[in-house]
């Protein structure tokens, strides 16, 4: 039997929040359980794998949903979505037995400090912990001068640093990072380095000058250029934690994380049945 959407939404709605477990029947394909969160939720943490914990797993990366299991996981992979931890894969039940197991924890992350004044402020670091983000960097040896090349102009080193932070992805699953900015725009002395789902194009207003000093411009679905006096990672920053903001994402979420689209081969547990 295929494991659909709609399986996946009456287990979850099954689960008590903020903290709850769930263990399945065997019946339920933990691959495919898993497999269906990953297209949901981008690529999962490895929490657990043949029952043994990553050792650097703490609060910050989804201890507690190991909590919750109290040292029972086989295999167990997490992902992070506003103040919540979603965790999925096998572990054993009260009579010892190994099941797939869905579970969710609250999630918290590093409180970022007041006053946003941009002076001498880093603000693709002030990202990262807005974010909760803990992995390690995705593109680390991106070829910016060869993407520079294409492009036909130098980008901001704040950009580029979020490329190599975070990769391909969206923040809140909503506005998507461009690993290379499209030139669409470009005779209209834009560059789009992001966009929504709403369709609305986050540019930069570009000239001849220094491009750390590019203010970032939104074109909205309706063809209008909205200018905002700021760089690429401090306007992000902003729309995460100013209720206040023309295109706040602060009004939908109090937690906030990158989405991480790249999902390789999920791993497996030795006897774990093939879905594909």
């Amino acid at each position: 039997m295929e494991f659909t959407h709609s399986m996946l939404n009456d287990l979850l709605a099954r689960l008590t929040e903020p903290s709850g477990i769930l263990y399945l029947s065997q019946d339920v394909d933990p691959h495919a359980l898993v497999e269906k969160l990953a297209s949901r939720h981008g690529a999962p943490r490895t929490l657990v794998l043949d029952g043994i914990t990553d050792p650097s797993v703490n609060e910050a990366l989804g201890a507690g949903l190991l909590d919750l299991l109290e040292d029972r996981g086989e295999r167990i992979l997490a992902w992070a979505h506003a103040g919540q931890w979603i965790g999925a894969g096998t572990a054993q039940d009260a009579q010892g037995d190994v099941v797939p197991v869905l579970l969710v924890a609250p999630r918290r992350t590093r409180v970022a400090p007041a006053g946003m004044t941009g002076q001498d402020e880093d603000w693709v670091e002030r990202l990262i912990g807005i974010t909760g983000w803990t992995l390690p960097p995705q593109r680390p040896d991106v070829d910016w001068a060869q993407t520079e090349a294409r492009v036909g102009t130098r980008l901001p080193r704040d950009y580029k640093r979020m490329v190599e932070t975070f990769g391909e992805g969206a923040f809140d699953e909503y506005l998507s990072l461009n690993q290379e900015p499209w030139t669409d725009l470009k005779e209209d002395g834009l560059l789009i380095w992001a966009g929504t789902e709403h369709e609305n194009l986050y540019c930069w207003q570009i000239d001849d000058g220094d491009p750390d000093q590019w203010p970032v411009t939104v074109q909205t679905f309706d063809g209008e250029n909205v200018p905002f006096g700021c760089p690429a990672a401090e306007f992000v920053c902003r729309i995460l934690l100013e209720p206040d903001h023309p295109f706040t994402m602060a009004r939908y979420f109090d937690t906030h994380w990158f989405m991480n689209y790249r999902v390789n081969e999920l791993p497996r547990v030795p006897g774990e049945p093939d879905s594909r």
